[in-house]
């Protein structure tokens, strides 16, 4: 439950060879770059580096490029430091222009070949008004549209029907469209044009050389043959030049996302003169061999430092998690990355979470459903929340045969605890003599955790070398003295009918711990060793802790008694199963199957839902408050960028 150990790195050398540094750190994948301002109070003299977005153009236009075509051009394994940025630029640069000059081509092709064919389709529509279209053509006082219009503005038009300057006649209807003309006087054609624009009119030009309509239509479908033909040429052209090139153009995309990726690190980089500066974090193990890599360059100097050395510059956390952990990161990511001298409590959570969903969604059917949903959410949907399902629905399922239900059904397993020795299940959630055990013992399962993460904050406090907070803090070492034995007190009087709330037991357990919580702030600078350990009015303080004590010992009652919602939830799945049961006999017959499944069906998805939610609470605000403050900064290591 602690983060992977990680070491500064500063690095100091030539300009003239930082490009190497760079390349040196940048293909490591674990360099993460930090601002030189966290290590160095003086700067006076330093300056950025012009970092160069050159190769962020030309990367941008070549992607663009090749997104035209459709091509995806497979990798090659190849020495990319030999190959320099300069050659870079000047290779893409040089594809880029030729594949633009062979898409040009293509699209021009296809352009007119569109075009043909739209023009035979269109022109079909008005052969056998030849004379009648030259006639219209040859008008002194009106002008006339050919084209389209959609079925639904014909009602549109409806309304200028009645001026004596416009008109509009169908000579043939399609699914979809009306084809034919509109005839305007020429002194209203702009008003008519805005208006039929308006109204999604598509123009067809039939007046092209002064063929008529049919003779248009043989002289594209003799073009058209030519055209495709021509069509194919220009790809073939396109698909020889891309196979030539490919492996080019592979070794151009990955030298230009290389610097793409590394110029994060060019960007935090300083410079003063002719030297630069470069500083950040790696992980401990991978300290020798990038110290070997960078000591062949010459001119650098570099130093390495112990991240635990460097905690005031606020070290990076990199998780570092079991198998059952790992998917739980995903929750500890969310409330906030551990500080690097603060234990990762995603192995915490990873427990408590399964164990408590598995209590308040105890069902062996439903947990096995949704175990499956939480593999295919992670197998095929690579959500995150899918590694999480999985392990609580096996959680449920387990719990689900304590409880002995299951699809609700409260009894199928009776014959199986017959088999293993039980004169029936272990519990029978809805016996009214067990609600009072279900209620308490959501009650001790909540004691038990609060300490648990109290005594987690009295070792994070002493890794941090805090020991005011392990001592005296409500979640330290005064703060456990309280809480159990207030507890172990009151449930030894009203349970066990055992006298042990006596008064030496209560000044030395429950008020003396009480009265160091209450002094916590200056105790804690004074066992810190602080100078102004002391408040500047006691009066001050203590009024104003009086009030702040209320806060204290509601918040010990109400993190306690949240856990009441895990008992509750193991009540209301089993009531809710009780209500589908009864609806399902009430509709009898076939439809007490079918509401059997889909009651299943809508309590599964309904309380998966809350009880991920519920759980999710209890985590944050009852246990991480205690031991947990997730300020830190998350690790991210510089890496070549992956399509």
């Amino acid at each position: 439950m602690s983060v992977s150990s990680m070491h500064a790195v500063n690095v100091i050398g030539l300009l003239d060879h930082i490009d190497e540094v760079i390349a040196v750190l940048g293909e490591s994948g674990v360099f993460h770059p930090d601002e030189v301002s966290n290590f160095y109070q003086d700067l006076q003299g330093f300056t950025r580096l012009q970092t160069n977005t050159a190769y962020a153009e030309i990367l941008s236009d070549l992607k663009e490029a090749l997104r035209l075509v459709q091509r995806d051009i497979s990798s090659f394994e190849s020495d990319l430091s030999a190959f320099s940025f300069e050659e870079a630029q000047t290779k893409a640069a040089d594809i880029t222009s030729q594949l633009d000059t062979l898409i040009s081509e293509r699209e021009e092709a296809l352009r007119q070949l569109t075009e043909a064919k739209n023009t035979v389709i269109a022109a079909q529509h008005f052969v056998g008004l030849d004379e009648e279209i030259q006639k219209v053509n040859n008008l002194n006082y009106m002008n006339v549209r050919f084209g389209k219009l959609p079925k639904e503005s014909v009602q549109k038009y409806e309304r200028y029907k009645k001026r004596d300057d416009v008109d509009f006649v169908v000579c043939t209807e399609g699914k979809n469209h009306c084809w034919g003309a509109y005839f305007v006087s020429k002194d209203k054609t702009a008003e008519v044009d805005k208006f039929f624009e308006s109204l999604y009119f598509e123009r067809v030009n039939l007046a092209e050389d002064g063929k008529s309509p049919l003779q248009l239509v043989d002289a594209y479908e003799r073009m058209i043959p030519e055209l495709e033909e021509q069509a194919r040429e220009t790809q073939k052209r396109l698909d020889a030049f891309l196979d030539e090139n490919e492996e080019q153009i592979a070794l151009c995309v990955a030298k230009l996302e290389e610097l793409c990726s590394f110029s994060v690190i060019r960007a935090k980089a300083l410079q003063h003169r002719n030297s630069f500066i470069i500083v950040g974090w790696i992980p401990s193990e991978s300290v020798k061999p990038i110290k070997a890599k960078l000591s062949e360059i010459k001119s650098v100097e570099l130093d390495f430092s112990g991240a635990k050395n460097e905690l005031d510059k606020k070290p990076p956390a990199k998780l570092k998690n079991c198998f059952l952990a790992k998917p739980f990161e995903y929750f500890t990511e969310m409330y906030g990355m551990p500080s690097y001298n603060e234990i990762d409590p995603s192995l915490f959570i990873a427990i408590t979470y399964i164990v408590i969903f598995g209590i308040m969604f105890a069902d062996l059917g439903q947990g096995l459903c949704l175990s499956v949903v939480g593999l295919i959410m992670w197998k095929w949907r690579k959500m995150p929340i899918g590694k999480i399902l999985f392990p609580c629905g096996i959680s449920s399922a387990i719990f689900g045969l304590v409880f002995g239900s299951v699809f609700g059904f409260e009894h199928i397993l009776d014959p199986v605890y017959g088999i293993l020795g039980f004169e029936e299940k272990p519990i029978e959630v809805m016996a009214p003599e067990n609600t009072n055990t279900v209620i308490f013992g959501a009650i001790g399962i909540g004691v038990f955790l609060l300490i648990i993460a109290m005594f987690l904050n009295v070792y994070t406090s002493l890794r941090q070398k805090n020991y005011g907070r392990a001592l005296f803090s409500t979640s330290g070492v005064a703060g456990i003295i309280f809480y159990c034995s207030l507890v172990f007190g009151l449930v030894s009087e009203i349970f066990l009918n055992n006298h042990m709330m006596t008064l030496p037991y209560i000044l030395l357990l429950v008020v003396l711990p009480f009265i160091l919580i209450f002094f916590c702030e200056p105790l804690s600078k004074l066992v810190n060793k602080e100078k102004n350990w002391q408040p500047e009015s006691w009066g001050g303080y203590v009024v104003e802790n009086i009030f702040e004590s209320i806060e204290i010992l509601l918040s010990y009652i109400t993190n306690t008694m949240s856990f009441l919602r895990v008992g509750a939830f193991v009540l209301v799945h089993a009531g809710m199963m009780m209500v589908v049961f009864v609806l399902a006999e009430t509709a009898g017959g076939a439809g007490y199957w079918i509401t059997v499944v889909i009651g299943n069906i809508v309590v599964m998805a309904l309380e998966a839902l809350l009880v991920a939610i519920q759980v999710l609470r209890l985590e944050f605000y009852e246990m991480f408050s205690r031991f947990y403050a997730g300020e830190g900064r998350a690790y991210q290591p510089v890496k070549l960028k992956a399509d």
